[in-house]
């Protein structure tokens, strides 16, 4: 039987969804394709619009051997799984002969545990053993969210947390699920048969296309206990956020209420003299804690080194003790033993880790105004990680609407790991990089505008020119505007003042969930929705409401933030330059994902605007302007004024 060719396969899988095929993707489907054939890597840049999901599902699919796609976002995740796979398998069913199988693979604590449901989970000692769901209030928020996952357990089929609509809280999921470390083992619990996270890994053993999330992706790399099924092609989609979600899931933490979680646990298994050196071990650190400073710890002080070598060393007899002993009068005993020693564990791998004092590790204490200090470990970076356990004995293709900083790919590869492109060498991947653009016509749809009249921001206080500057944009708009600020300190202040100064709308994150947020800011084009870093990704509103994307300043990282600044140094007495590598390069993202924002269809128009001069004038200021769309460019705040009211007059004449 002749093979389906790849134009034919795509036409297919577009058509199903009631589109046609792009150039963009096209090209990116034969780049997929190629590196599928070949075992080689590719770095593929998409822009919004591209349809890049079908450009690398499809030839993916019609590969045959089995791919894990990973990506950063639920909502992504969800789009793949309910939507794009099961269409483009359907449409591409009468051409390859065979449907192809699809799943979805989470961490084990996002899965409900019917062991925890039914047993209870076990308490901390002053607590007492008992049913969560008889102790929690029936008319307590946390009572409802309890007795609702109850009702949930007997219909959901999957029993996965991001199926649950509405969520319930942290809190409330904790009571019913497990992480990996606590979880008994299928074959020592009474309900592995029907364990949900089981049954979603089965299902992703017999699957031909597994979707993940980067986290698994990095559990998987990391713990060296495959958690992924054996495949031939990695696709990492939201490429742009890895890097920051593996050296998430590499840090380390210990708090002195997480140490005294685990004394409480350990206490029932183990006799008193051993639960009393750790008590002791967990009251030493607590004092230690109350005094720390936040920053980062470049030498450990002798008083903290004392305190963590003490809980080190009881851990570590906690750990031989419960393994060593049975108590048939605790109740649930296996389930017990398994959370202590996984909040033992826990305390000891991060003290330890911390004593060993790697040249590759960076300390630092952080304060929090209601949690109090506490004490982190993270990688100083994780390329060498990425580059030996993510390159190695498959195909790997990453792709983002925003890869190319500055001009290339070099910035993005090397925090994976990589050599500068076409550079071969031994042990290093060899990679290449398509910019397979996007099909928005950036210059004629949309302004980039910079505020060189502005003064230069400050690390604090408040900038009255900048407020200034921001009401008349608004203004100009016609509302229709997205403030993405560079802390939450700073959209707090300006939602406070121009709800004093102007009669539009302004919303604020935090004040309501994400998703209301920006279902009220899509139907209003009055409105205005201001927030922080955390929104620049979260926010996809095409059309008439999303017409001024605002940046308040260069996202650089603060100058305190102890692991970049770490990172930045550590390139510097490499002989590279700190601060384009990590603070230009971690703003170039930042900005490019909000630039990204505003066109998001091909009838969109609108402006984004900088309210940072150092943008149009510092030496590093064309290397994001390079990292941006290519949006027409201009300086002049009377054109962007007259450009923003006749977008806004085009819009109320459509009625819109």
């Amino acid at each position: 039987m002749t093979k389906p060719s790849l134009p034919d396969l795509l036409h297919a899988a577009v058509s199903a969804v009631g589109g046609s095929e792009r150039p963009g993707q096209v090209a990116m489907a034969e780049a997929v394709a190629e590196a599928i054939d070949d075992n080689s890597h590719r770095l593929i840049q998409a822009g919004t619009g591209t349809g890049k999901s079908l450009g690398y599902l499809v030839p993916a699919l019609a590969h045959g051997e089995r791919v894990v796609v990973a990506t950063a976002t639920l909502a992504l995740q969800r789009q793949l799984v309910e939507r794009d796979l099961p269409r483009t398998v359907e449409a591409l069913h009468p051409q390859l002969r065979r449907r192809p199988q699809f799943a979805m693979l989470k961490g084990r604590s996002n899965y409900l545990c019917l062991h925890r449901l039914h047993e209870g989970a076990p308490q901390d000692e002053e607590e007492g053993l008992f049913d969560q769901f008889e102790a929690a209030a029936p008319t307590s928020k946390l009572g409802k969210d309890l007795l609702r996952l109850r009702d949930w357990a007997d219909e959901t089929e999957t029993g996965d947390r991001d199926d649950l609509t509405p969520g319930v809280s942290d809190k409330a999921w904790s009571q019913v699920s497990v992480s990996s470390r606590e979880c008994l083992g299928a074959t020592k619990c009474a309900y592995g048969a029907e364990c949900f996270a089981e049954a979603a890994r089965e299902r992703a053993k017999l699957a031909d296309v597994v979707v993940t999330n980067h986290a698994l992706l990095a559990i998987d790399a990391i713990e060296g206990a495959p958690v992924l099924p054996q495949h031939e092609v990695l696709i990492v989609d939201e490429a742009h956020e890895l890097v920051s979600r593996v050296t998430g899931v590499a840090t380390g933490e210990l708090t002195p209420g997480q140490v005294n979680r685990a004394v409480k646990r350990a206490a029932k298994l183990v006799d008193e003299k051993t639960a009393d050196s750790l008590q002791t071990a967990s009251e030493t650190f607590e004092r230690v804690m109350e005094l720390a400073l936040p920053g980062r710890l470049e030498q450990i002080p002798e008083d903290l080194g004392y305190a963590l070598a003490a809980l080190r060393d009881s851990a570590r007899n906690v750990i031989s003790a419960i393994g060593a002993t049975r108590d048939k009068s605790v109740h649930d005993e296996d389930a017990v033993r398994k959370q202590a020693l996984a909040a033992v564990e826990n305390v000891h791998a991060v003290a330890e880790r911390i004593m060993i004092g790697s040249e590759y590790d960076v300390v630092w204490y952080e304060r929090h105004d209601r949690f109090g200090a506490t004490l982190r470990v993270a990688p100083l970076s994780v390329s060498g990680l990425l580059r030996e356990k993510l390159f190695e004995d498959r195909s790997v293709v990453l792709t983002s609407a925003t890869l190319k900083l500055g001009g290339d790919f070099n910035g993005v590869a090397a925090s994976l790991g990589l050599s500068p492109e076409g550079v071969e060498g031994e042990g290093v991947p060899l990679w290449r990089g398509l910019d397979v653009g996007s099909p928005f016509d950036y210059p004629k749809q949309g302004i980039l505008y910079v505020a060189k009249h502005l003064a230069t921001p400050g690390r604090e206080g408040t900038r009255g020119d900048m407020m200034d500057e921001l009401a008349e944009l608004i203004e100009a708009a016609g509302g229709r505007a997205l403030g993405l600020f560079s802390s939450m300190r700073g959209a707090k202040a300006a939602a406070e003042e121009l709800r004093g100064r102007l009669d539009n709308p302004i919303l604020l994150q935090g004040e309501e969930t994400l998703g209301e947020l920006i279902k009220s800011f899509a139907a209003d084009p009055r409105t205005c929705l201001f927030g922080t870093l955390s929104l620049w990704q979260g926010v996809d509103v095409p059309g008439p409401s999303c017409q001024l994307v605002i940046m308040d300043r260069i996202p650089f990282p603060r100058p305190d933030d102890p692991l970049m600044s770490a990172r930045q140094k550590s390139v510097e007495e490499n002989g590279g330059n700190g601060f384009m590598a990590v603070a230009a390069t971690h703003a170039a993202l930042l900005m490019a994902q909000g630039a990204g924002r505003l066109v998001r269809a091909s009838g969109d128009r609108g402006v984004v605007a900088v309210l940072d001069p150092r943008l149009a004038t510092a030496r590093y200021g064309s290397f994001l302007r390079a990292s941006l769309p290519d949006f027409w460019y201009t300086t002049d705040r009377n054109q962007v004024r007259r450009s923003l009211a006749a977008i806004d007059a085009s819009a109320q004449a459509d009625g819109k």
